[in-house]
């Protein structure tokens, strides 16, 4: 009998097999390394995994089309159009790395996608977002985590190298953030015209 009916050849159908237990055995090998990692962990293989596949552009691009439901949104809570770092970047307009740093702080924890949701960042993120968000590299991305923690928007979590959001960072990018929001003034031009005043008057 004829197996044009189903439109696919006996080898084709083989082959198709073959793929689908390729899939499955890389599944169950993935799962089986992830398992045992904590959350962050898992994030992290994954994230590099599919940087040395050359898939995380495409995924993610993909992943932040997503939206999320108005229902689960808090009333501090980013719209849904901001879940792509570049776009939240351009909405809040960081001025220096160290704000960047918040907002990517920020981004990851709050934000993100759930495959690329974690509580801390590292130098590695800092690359990362810093990139997907045009906004300029710093020299040294540990030092730019160090900044931001000194700047008081970051604190240790606990593991080497690696930073959290503190509440001093969260009202910067939620509340202040562009600048000038929640009663912030810059005062800087202010004094400039004030020394010229004078200096003119003498």
């Amino acid at each position: 009998m004829s197996e044009s009916g189903s439109g696919e050849k006996p080898g084709e159908l083989v082959a198709a097999a073959i793929d689908s237990d390729s899939e499955l055995n890389a599944i169950r090998a993935v799962l089986s390394a992830l398992v045992p990692l904590k959350r962050e962990g898992r994030s992290r293989v994954l994230d590099y995994v599919l940087k040395r596949l050359g898939v995380l552009s495409e995924s993610v691009s993909q992943v932040s089309a997503t939206v999320v439901p108005a229902s689960t949104a808090s009333p501090t809570e980013l719209p849904s159009q901001h879940t792509d770092i570049r776009s939240l970047t351009k909405e809040k307009s960081p001025s220096s790395a160290n704000e960047m740093a918040a907002l990517v702080a920020y981004y990851v924890a709050e934000v993100a996608p759930e495959p690329y949701r974690k509580q801390s960042i590292i130098a590695d993120d800092i690359k990362t977002y810093f990139k997907q968000a045009l906004f300029k590299l710093p020299s040294s991305a540990k030092m730019t985590l160090v900044n931001a923690k000194n700047a008081g928007y970051l604190e240790p979590s606990g593991e080497a190298g690696q930073y959290r959001l503190n509440p001093v960072g969260y009202n910067l990018v939620v509340h202040n953030l562009p600048a000038g929001k929640g009663g912030k003034k810059k005062v800087g031009s202010k004094k400039a015209k004030s020394k010229k005043a004078s200096r003119k008057r003498k």
